[in-house]
């Protein structure tokens, strides 16, 4: 009976319960459960089993830069990075207040990685969440465009709680480019949050979008009511690199010591 439950449970994709309830036939209790006690643990498994793979699914959709964490930041000072001020957006309440979050700083400094953490927590309490870079973005755009499938991308888009878009203003927008960014800021102001990482301070991206009349609008939209995070510091890739040469020349100056020694 017991092999025949499991085998159902398979087959109706109850993958939580299946592995509970094998789990339990293998390990041997001191005391037995009750039949309430018994399917409370299997609904809480397969509801846990679920959970996580809703949230497996979600990160691979949101297709991160980085494989960040919040509690792997770097709040060391003179960074610009306010520990209560992340606190504060790991709660996930700039989300529902369709709020917006601008990253800026130079290059190196740690803003995809910062962008990539709060994105990464975002899935793990349940947000929909995209992560693009904004050369890719308003060239997948401007295809969808081309081929008819503009409306399904915005749709897919616009779907998503928080949309963070990378490395913005990295180069001039072209007219197409433009008016992608005006449709997408309007589609997603008031009702979905964005976050924008730039190498450029924000009073330079009216100049970076151009056309002053569309410039305003976006600029309106995103920057309003926005929270600011500008990271200071040396770039975050040379420390790495000059740690990593100091590891290697302590490596090598032990191996040549112990090799002296014989």
């Amino acid at each position: 009976m017991n092999t025949e439950t499991l085998e159902k449970m398979k087959k109706m994709r109850l993958l939580g319960m299946h592995r509970a309830f094998q789990t339990s036939l293998q390990t041997p209790r001191p005391e037995s459960l009750t039949v309430d006690e018994m399917i409370a643990q299997l609904i809480d498994s397969e509801w846990d089993d679920r959970h996580n793979r809703s949230i497996d699914r979600s990160m691979k959709r949101a297709r991160f830069r980085y494989n960040a964490t919040l509690e792997n930041l770097d709040y060391a000072p003179g960074r610009g990075i306010d520990k209560n001020q992340i606190h504060r957006f790991a709660d996930g309440s700039f989300i529902k207040q369709n709020e917006n979050i601008l990253i800026t700083g130079s290059t190196g400094t740690g803003k995809s990685y910062l962008a990539s953490a709060l994105g990464h927590h975002a899935c793990l309490i349940g947000f929909k969440v995209l992560y693009m870079n904004a050369t890719r973005l308003f060239a997948q755009l401007k295809m969808a465009k081309a081929d008819g499938s503009i409306l399904k991308e915005m749709a897919r888009i616009e779907r998503q709680d928080l949309l963070i878009i990378d490395d913005f203003g990295i180069q001039p927008f072209d007219h197409p480019a433009r008016l992608s960014l005006l449709e997408l800021i309007e589609d997603r102001h008031g009702k979905r949050s964005t976050i924008l990482t730039s190498q450029l301070p924000v009073k330079q991206w009216h100049d970076v979008i151009g056309e002053q009349t569309v410039a305003d609008a976006v600029l309106d939209r995103i920057v309003h009511n926005a929270h600011r995070v500008e990271l200071k510091g040396e770039s975050l890739r040379k420390k790495w690199s000059k740690n990593s040469r100091t590891k290697r020349r302590l490596i090598n100056f032990k191996t040549l010591k112990l090799a002296a020694q014989f």
